[in-house]
């Protein structure tokens, strides 16, 4: 889970949506030698992220890339289009992007999203809005979405938005955003691309960011030197940690602590796809270096850390989703260390991990009929 509502609180949605899609729930897939049986639960258009809602269930919002917003009701199958959500810039890498609970929401229920919107001159830009979900019975919707964050500049590509939100101990939201592909905006501290921000959940700048005196975009940066950072999460200790896409070779899973430089473009443990050489971590201590790091790539969709029952000796770990891998990562971390444990193929690309309200872990497939999936101890 990316942000840290209480694990109670992260349980289900309720209501249902007008146009109701029934998906039958498959029965669990076991003797894989895997420590865990697989259930298939939906199926959707290319989905992207899911957030669990409280109430019965468990229940969840799913987007989808091509810019629907779905409600599933419980592990039934059944899923609904939520009324309201945002018109998006499809194609590329873009399009509808994270959602993401307001630790209050079972008082206020503010949701939050991200998406790419057009610009002028064919640019285009992730931005971050929150908007109130409303459960009418067969009617749920948003009401009043407001955007309250963009990434700046717009530029012309169509890759490496990163914009993954999570919420931190400290009620602060923080956002990623990737290079753009362009390499030198994440040295740029003009620019909030190649940079992990942290604001006050209405948008605005805390008082206490690294570089508040700074004004303007710059006030905004919590850390930067990131490339795509396609997963973030916190720690039982409070600690953030990003894991993110690297060049040709080198993907990282970095703890990122306030203020500080990750040195991409500058250095990395990854190439470019030129060929060329980029220096490694190594030759430049003044750049925080990844605690673990990837070539060949894993090509990582997104992050929690699992703090469930099911799995007990997946407590406090990292788990990845795998895009090109098609797997299911676990990263054990001890403190500040991490390194690789487990690996599992599940056959096809993983855009998300999450963690239920029981323990158990879904995962959503990439693409067009990518699924989600439930997974529970093997017997």
């Amino acid at each position: 889970m990316r942000s840290f509502i209480p694990l109670l609180l992260l349980v289900a949605c309720s209501a249902g949506t007008e146009a109701v899609e029934g998906n039958a729930a498959a029965a669990p897939q076991s003797g894989s030698g895997k420590p865990f049986a697989v259930r298939p639960v939906a199926t959707f258009d290319e989905p992207w992220a899911m957030a669990i809602l409280p109430g019965p269930g468990p229940r969840a919002l799913i987007t989808e890339r091509k810019g629907k917003l779905k409600l599933l009701w419980s592990d039934s199958g059944r899923i609904g289009e939520v009324a309201g959500a945002p018109a998006v810039d499809y194609g590329g890498q873009g399009g509808f992007g994270d959602v993401v609970l307001h630790p209050a929401f079972a008082r206020n229920r503010l949701v939050y999203l991200s998406w790419v919107e057009a610009g002028e001159g064919g640019n285009r830009g992730a931005v971050v809005g929150r908007a109130r979900f409303v459960e009418d019975g067969n009617r749920p919707r948003l009401e009043g979405l407001q955007i309250i964050y963009r990434q700046s500049p717009k530029l012309s590509g169509r890759g490496h938005f990163g914009h993954r939100i999570a919420f931190g101990p400290d009620g602060k939201l923080y956002i990623s955003n990737g290079d753009r592909q362009e390499f030198t905006p994440a040295q740029d501290m003009s620019a909030n691309l190649g940079k992990i921000v942290r604001l006050n959940d209405d948008g605005t700048v805390p008082a206490d960011n690294p570089f508040a005196g700074r004004g303007g975009v710059t006030a905004q940066i919590w850390s930067l030197g990131h490339r795509n950072p396609l997963g973030l999460a916190f720690d039982a200790s409070g600690r953030l940690w990003d894991i993110e896409m690297g060049p040709k070779g080198g993907d990282e899973l970095n703890l990122v602590e306030r203020g500080k430089n990750y040195g991409y473009p500058i250095v990395s443990n990854g190439d470019h796809y030129d060929g060329k050489d980029i220096p490694d971590h190594k030759t430049r201590p003044e750049f925080a270096a990844p605690k673990v790091w990837w070539t060949p790539v894993i090509s990582p969709g997104n992050m929690i850390f699992y703090s469930g029952s099911a799995f007990p000796g997946w407590r406090g770990d990292v788990l990845v989703a795998g895009l090109s891998s098609k797997a299911l990562i676990r990263v054990d971390v001890d403190g500040a260390a991490a390194r690789e444990a487990e690996r599992w193929d599940m056959g096809k690309r993983i855009r998300e991990v999450e963690q239920g309200p029981d323990g158990s872990v879904y995962l959503i497939e990439d693409g067009e009929g990518g699924r989600l999936l439930k997974l529970t101890p093997a017997r």
